[in-house]
């Protein structure tokens, strides 16, 4: 079962750090199966109850997972192994189309912003004991959801969409509990999960969102929380529309007790109508990141919810960081009151390029995604091979592990940093890199 390591210790958390340290010298290997408490008790001359601490500690560190009658086993990517760790590094005179991140020249100039956030601090000093959020920022992110239909609730601001999406589950769930991803989907997100303890459970989807079939299936089967993104899904450039947003609201409506999390990060980088799911169960969160939009180091993120949940968040976020930083709220306010970003111009240009990239792909035969935001995902036959022969043709992509657990092999292509001239050059590598035509499947 352990091979030649053997477990030490009297108390659970040297029992733990046994299992921990087995896992990182690589002698415990991934999908390992770690004996029954009882046995591992019996051989440590140690109480049952002191193993099942220390098995506890393991599942909600990430590093191992119970499979109920299976027992338990170390996790396939221990918490440790984050997804990001896949990525390719671009060496000098290879362009990268890995990192995912927006276009520089779309981004407002942040000096403006800031330099007003400053003023308004010199006028009135942000102190202990002031409100966390500042009332306008409040204010202005209020009537913004509730332009695009996002349901009444309080409002609190957290630092980036992962951020919040943590705090949400851990305000409700406890470790073992099954949380629903969507497959392909945000490779933090799926390292976030079984790093609090959960079990992520995949969910297909298609250009139009989660698939429907997929998450009455998870539901019915125990999932506690499900997290959708709205629009430009990361990787799949998936965006919810009218039809799934009914279809899944009518299948949440029969779960009143599943814990609903959306993140609407392509807000200001698409114009795609927004369709949120928050509302129809007893709790559910919406978070909307300005990362894409005006600049990935903002780290600000308006989050609202029902009125647990965020009671929850914020009690718990005042024992921790306490609050996002004020002056980083009035800057972001500045950006949104000075229109500094033109939505429509910005997700025409992403659209263009997108657009430009999947039909010179479909001319060369090659099936692609990408329906929203930044990104292009591609079908691969072998993805190792598909990224190398891809870095040696000059283009750094990121491999499609770093964002999948049971679909199919892929690279993401994000094309922010394209011109109209790399369009051709880019297919005709990637058409050469991707092997046999595939359809694009999510799920």
């Amino acid at each position: 079962m352990l091979g030649d390591y053997r477990i030490s210790g009297r108390r659970a958390a040297e029992i733990a750090a046994s299992v921990e340290r087995g896992v990182g010298s690589g002698e415990l290997l991934p999908g390992q199966t770690l004996p029954p408490m009882r046995e591992l008790a019996a051989s440590l001359d140690v109480n049952p109850n002191t193993v099942a601490a220390a098995y506890r500690t393991l599942r909600e560190r990430g590093v191992i997972e119970t499979a109920g009658r299976r027992g338990s086993r170390v996790r396939s990517a221990p918490a440790g192994t984050s997804r990001g760790s896949l990525r390719v590094e671009a060496p000098p005179g290879v362009r990268d189309l890995g990192e995912g991140n927006p276009d520089p020249a779309l981004l407002p100039a942040l000096g403006p912003a800031l330099a007003f956030a400053a003023a308004a601090d010199a006028d009135s000093p942000g102190l202990y004991g002031q409100a966390p959020v500042v009332p306008e920022f409040a204010a202005r992110a209020r009537a913004a959801l509730d332009a695009d239909g996002v349901p009444a609730g309080p409002l609190t601001v957290t630092s980036g969409a992962l951020d919040a999406i943590e705090r949400v589950l851990a305000a409700h769930l406890r470790p073992g509990d099954a949380v629903a991803v969507e497959d392909p989907g945000w490779g933090a997100v799926l390292d976030l999960v079984p790093a609090l303890g959960l079990r992520a459970v995949p969910v297909g989807v298609d250009d139009s969102g989660p698939l429907v079939a997929d998450v009455e299936r998870v539901l019915r089967a125990g999932a506690r929380a499900i997290v959708v993104t709205d629009r430009a899904q990361n990787p799949t450039g998936a965006s919810l529309d009218a039809g799934r947003a009914r279809e899944l609201r009518a299948v949440l409506g029969r779960h009143p007790d599943v814990l609903v999390v959306e993140d609407d990060h392509g807000h200001a980088i698409v114009d795609l109508p927004l369709h949120p799911l928050g509302g129809v169960t007893d709790h559910w969160a919406f978070v909307r990141s300005a990362a894409k939009a005006y600049g990935p180091d903002l780290r600000v993120a308006v989050l609202t919810g029902d009125a647990v949940t965020l009671d929850r968040v914020t009690g718990r976020q005042r024992l921790g960081p306490g609050w996002v930083s004020r002056l980083l709220q009035r800057a972001v306010l500045r950006l949104w009151t000075s229109e500094a970003v033109d939505a429509s111009v910005v997700a025409r240009s992403y659209g263009d390029r997108r657009e430009a990239l999947v039909r010179a792909l479909a001319e060369r035969g090659v099936s692609a995604g990408g329906r929203s935001g930044m990104n292009v995902w591609v079908p691969v036959d072998d993805e190792t091979g598909a990224v190398t022969r891809l870095l040696h043709a000059g283009w750094a992509v990121a491999p499609g592990a770093r964002f999948r657990i049971a679909t199919p092999p892929a690279v993401r292509i994000t094309v922010s940093p394209l011109t109209a001239a790399d369009i051709g050059p880019l297919a005709d590598a990637v058409a050469a890199a991707a092997g046999p035509a595939r359809p694009v499947t999510y799920g």
